[in-house]
């Protein structure tokens, strides 16, 4: 499989200039002489990041904004290499709104909708506000493609390892991750702390559970926040395929294996390892009256 990662860097709030500019990115992906697979790009790359209350003016239903993407990548030079194209954008599910990300396939006439995931961990602290004007999402699916199976998990949503775990329960074979991090934390080796922080959880997980992770970070500034990009493909050995820096907008590439995922399940069976014991884990009494100590009460309806 083709891989390419666009390391997107959005004009704030203007999506038509946004479309404008994916367009030609669009154009110059399908001008290249072996054609791509699957092209993932950032969290709400359509828009930036720190919008607050102005999402409700910039969210599309997943429907809109797949036609629109299909409709671009075709009349952009695609119409005859058919794709697959992974996005995170701010939705609008009939007067609910999510932080969330579409994995999209776009064929020579059609395009179908494969998979949508919203963001269940709303990061509401710091510089950071969603809770306040989103819905976070309730269900972490995984998908069938026409690679295998993969699932895709929004910025936070990584940081649980709970979440990449149970994509790989559920039979993920690679983790999509599109992100908006802003930089944060400078480490005496001159990086900064964020990214270094994300390098070792995208490793760490990806060894674990033996996945590929497509990590798609939004790059520019948006208020005086720097958004560090360093997207990447990590297998699932956790080895760097590619990377590509914290700054600037830039298209990353590889050439995926999925039998790199059977081999390093092989070598190191932690997931069925997991597979085997995780009955019993969910059987422990002592830990269900734990979590449901910490639920708010129910109501009597």
């Amino acid at each position: 499989m083709k891989l390419g990662i666009v390391q997107f860097k959005p004009r704030k709030g203007d999506v038509e200039a946004n479309l404008a500019a994916l367009g030609e990115v669009f154009a110059q992906l399908a001008a290249e002489s072996a054609p791509y697979d699957l092209i993932v790009l950032p969290e709400a790359a359509l828009t930036g990041y720190f919008l607050e209350g102005g999402v409700y003016e910039l969210t599309l239903s997943a429907e809109a904004l797949a036609l629109r993407l299909a409709d671009l990548w075709r009349t952009k030079g695609g119409a005859k290499r058919p794709v697959d194209l992974a996005i995170g954008f701010f939705e609008n599910d009939s007067g609910n709104y999510y932080n969330s990300a579409m994995y999209l396939r776009v064929g020579e006439r059609d395009h179908e909708i494969v998979h949508v995931h919203r963001k269940m961990f709303l990061p509401t602290y710091g510089v950071f506000d969603e809770e306040r004007f989103l819905s976070r999402g309730r269900r972490l699916g995984a998908f069938e493609t026409r690679f295998g199976r993969m699932a895709l998990l929004i910025c936070e949503d990584m940081w649980h390892t709970l979440m990449p775990t149970i994509a790989a329960i559920k039979g993920a074979r690679a983790i999509i991750v599109p992100s908006a991090s802003p930089g944060r934390g400078l480490g005496g080796d001159g990086e900064l702390e964020s990214v270094k922080f994300w390098h070792e959880l995208l490793h760490a997980q990806a060894i674990e559970h033996g996945v590929f992770i497509f990590y798609a970070g939004l790059a520019g500034f948006e208020g005086g926040k720097g958004m560090t990009g360093s997207s990447c493909v990590v297998d699932p050995r956790g080895r760097t395929l590619v990377s590509a820096p914290a700054l600037g907008a830039c298209v990353i590439r590889a050439e995926i294996d999925f039998g790199e995922v059977d081999l390093a399940r092989a070598n190191l069976p932690l997931l069925g390892d997991l597979n085997a014991v995780l009955p019993d884990l969910l059987l422990d009494e002592d830990l269900l009256s734990h979590t449901t100590a910490t639920l708010p009460p129910r109501s009597p309806e």
